[in-house]
């Protein structure tokens, strides 16, 4: 298992980035049903925050920036969490912060463990290194050496 473990960590960045995305979006334009709010341009935290939610979403998604985009998006995320949910108890399951405190925490693992091999950081990696096989593969490949 642990061979498939940097693949698996790439398969959760892209999805959590891509939810995280699809929450900008639906703040912006109701994207997918989601609620939209339109917030008026340069509105502090909204807008602001949407556009986290969607440019770093995206960049994570991507596997770009990884580890900036999620450090930022993180610290969005407590904010978000301390400043609309906290308000209202302390436990995310009397104030409904579940969700704020999941992006928080996975975010800020994306921030210390990078985005993994199946990202586009990976492939400049690669690319500047000569090296066309996936770090992950390489690993697997001596570990049975």
């Amino acid at each position: 298992m642990n061979r498939w473990a940097p693949y698996y960590l790439s398969a959760l960045r892209i999805v959590v980035g891509v939810l995280f995305a699809l929450h900008g979006a639906a703040t912006y334009w109701g994207f997918l049903g989601g609620k939209q709010s339109s917030p008026e341009v340069f509105a502090w935290p909204s807008w602001w925050g949407a556009l986290i939610q969607l440019a770093g979403g995206l960049l994570i998604a991507f596997g770009l920036a990884t580890r900036p985009a999620a450090i930022i998006a993180s610290g969005s995320m407590a904010y978000a969490y301390f400043a609309y949910h906290a308000g209202d108890g302390l436990s995310p399951l009397a104030n409904n912060g579940e969700l704020s405190v999941l992006y928080c925490w996975v975010l800020l693992l994306f921030a210390f463990t990078g985005p993994g091999p199946i990202s586009l950081d990976a492939l400049i990696g690669r690319a500047r290194n000569g090296d066309p096989a996936p770090a992950a593969q390489k690993d697997a490949a001596e570990s049975t050496v």
